[in-house]
């Protein structure tokens, strides 16, 4: 078995002596991978999860964080790598959540990428893949949690048979999940006696040392940062040197997007193919990056949709933006009545009458904000299709979970799958974001900027952009 990478990483720091029997027994099995001894713990649903009340320790973290880093000088051997993805398997058989964070606000999958150990780092993503796609047969997505975010229900209990979201006929585990507003899991009483007592002695030890249950890092903040689409609605926004921000300074848009918007255009209207005279349909305004390069090819149609009325006053009067009632009248002629056109109101409300008006583009993008995946999801399942033409293409900023590897690489799967459920062929295009001045928080590119939306490090640099259309392949 490999070392720990440092000392914070040690099975001391980790499961401490102050941390209760019940759960310190369950978390040192999984530590040294004893899958016999560990097996007969987990028959108490939600033990699968248990966290260590200071650390935030759960079993899957113990199991990856022991095998310390890849490399070879740390001694590890295949045997020990084989035995850690025995435990990861009956962990996610039993019910591990696989994106509980601890005290580093690290989930299962962070250690391991972070350790380099891409055999459980994979085991972690596939586990959040099945989860997701569970919560979305039971038709109550649950956006995934990122890096400030954590789990805000009381007595969440999910417990059902995943064949179904496998989708390749391989037997999926049962997920369970089952947690408290202490932040640590509960258990479903068995008719065994001791784990009764477990329980009652884990129960007797928090509540009279309430400060030691855990509670994942920065949590009320998350909870204050997040904003919906009714709120950025009624919000204020300010228009500054490359930044878009409401009023709790949140980043609306940024002109570091722009080789990404760039990226996205020459995607959806290839320059070889001569996209002069194309019909393009772009949904979510901002600072009008995209837009602008849109413009750049000539297109015979060029539609927006922007909802904000902050942004609406901006694109009309504004005379840094060439998008206002001159432009609305600059179209090419012989293309009808609103061939350019900004359609004020939100995508919901609008892209219905696109549809009964017969209109169809050759490429549609989307970047909206406040809106989760759900929205994202419905837009390309139910009016894409009718909005697309045969040979058209569709992207979208793929921005989501962003802000943490495993999020982000759990998103890109299930939406690669929702998108192939709704008839589209995908084809993913990885680039470079340059992310000098985006490392640190309130730095380089984030300052004034509440919470970054991209977080990825160095290490992990590329965005993956969708371009998909119902009929050819991209």
């Amino acid at each position: 078995m490999g070392e720990p990478s440092n000392n914070q990483d040690a099975l001391e720091a980790r499961i401490p002596p102050s941390c209760p029997a019940s759960i310190s027994q369950i978390l040192t099995q999984a530590w040294h991978h004893d899958l016999a001894s560990l097996k007969p713990l987990l028959d108490v649903p939600g033990r699968a999860s248990v966290q260590e009340p200071t650390t935030g320790e759960t079993p899957l973290h113990a199991a990856i964080r022991s095998c310390g880093a890849a490399a070879a000088a740390t001694g590890a051997t295949t045997t020990d790598l084989e035995a850690a993805k025995s435990v990861l398997e009956e962990l996610f058989f039993n019910g591990a959540i696989w994106n509980d964070v601890d005290s580093n606000n690290e989930t299962p999958g962070c250690v391991a990428v972070r350790l380099g150990q891409s055999e459980l780092y994979d085991m972690c993503v596939g586990a959040g893949v099945r989860a997701e796609l569970l919560f979305g047969l039971l038709e109550g997505y649950e956006e995934l949690e990122s890096m400030d975010e954590d789990d805000e229900e009381d007595e969440e209990i999910v417990d059902i048979t995943a064949d179904a979201a496998a989708g390749d006929g391989e037997e999926v585990p049962d997920l369970v999940v089952e947690t408290n507003s202490e932040g640590h899991s509960t258990e479903k009483q068995p008719k065994k006696e001791e784990a009764k007592e477990a329980e009652e002695e884990e129960t007797e030890i928090l509540e009279s040392n309430p400060d030691r249950a855990f509670v994942a890092p920065s949590a009320a903040e998350a909870q204050a940062s997040q904003v919906d689409s009714a709120e950025y609605l009624r919000s204020n926004l300010t228009y500054s040197a490359g930044k878009l921000t409401d009023e709790s300074a949140n980043g609306v848009m940024m002109a570091w997007e722009t080789s990404i918007m760039r990226a996205s255009v020459d995607t959806l209207l290839p320059p070889e193919q001569q996209p002069e005279g194309r019909k393009v349909l772009n949904i979510g305004f901002g600072m009008g990056i995209i837009d602008g390069m849109f413009a750049v090819t000539k297109p015979a149609r060029h539609h927006i949709i922007e909802a904000h009325p902050d942004v609406l006053a901006h694109i009309a009067t504004s005379p840094d933006c060439p998008f206002g009632p001159a432009w609305e009248n600059s179209a090419p002629q012989g293309q009808g009545e609103g061939a350019f056109k900004v359609h004020a109101g939100r995508w919901q409300d609008v892209v219905p009458k696109l549809l009964e008006a017969g209109e169809t583009y050759d490429a549609i993008y989307f970047d909206t904000f406040g809106e989760d995946y759900a929205q994202l999801r419905m837009f390309f399942t139910e009016y894409v299709p009718g909005l697309l033409k045969e040979e058209g293409r569709f992207g979208f900023f793929n921005g989501l979970g962003a802000d943490r590897q495993i999020c982000y690489d759990v998103y890109t799967k299930v939406v690669e799958m929702h998108l192939s459920d709704a008839g589209m062929d995908v084809a993913w295009q990885e680039m470079n974001v340059d992310m000098q001045g985006l490392q640190e928080e309130g730095k380089g590119e984030w300052e004034g900027i509440k919470r970054r939306y991209w977080t990825l490090n160095s290490e992990c640099p590329f965005l993956l952009l969708s371009c998909s259309n119902p009929i050819a392949h991209c």
